[in-house]
C-alpha cells in the first residue's frame, strides 16, 4: 500500500516551509525512520524522517519548492505498485 510522505506541523509560527534537499531519489529504497528530505523554515532547519518503509516511487515538491502544511510531498511504496490515484 503506498504511503503519503506530507509536510507536517512546524510549530505556531510557520505553516510552510522550503524544500532543501533531498536524501533519497525517486526508485531508492527508503526504510522507516531513516532521514528522507530536509526542510527550511523562516526559522530553522528539520530532516524529516521516513513514517514507512518502501522504495521512493514520486517526488512531488522538488528541491527549492515551498510547500505547506499537510501538503503531499512524495510517495513511498512497492515498486510495481500503481500510485496513481494517490493525491
Amino acid at each position: 500500500m503506498a504511503f503519503r510522505v506530507i509536510m507536517p506541523p512546524l510549530g505556531d509560527s510557520s505553516d510552510e516551509a522550503t524544500v532543501l534537499k533531498w536524501l533519497k531519489a525517486e526508485g531508492d529504497s527508503v526504510q522507516k525512520g531513516e532521514q528522507l528530505l530536509e526542510i527550511e523554515t523562516d526559522k530553522t532547519t528539520v530532516e524529516l524522517e521516513a513514517l514507512d518503509t518502501g522504495t521512493l516511487r514520486k517526488i512531488v515538491v522538488a528541491e527549492g519548492e515551498m510547500a505547506t502544511v499537510g501538503q503531499l510531498l512524495a510517495v513511498i511504496g512497492d515498486p510495481d505498485e500503481d500510485i496513481s490515484n494517490v493525491t
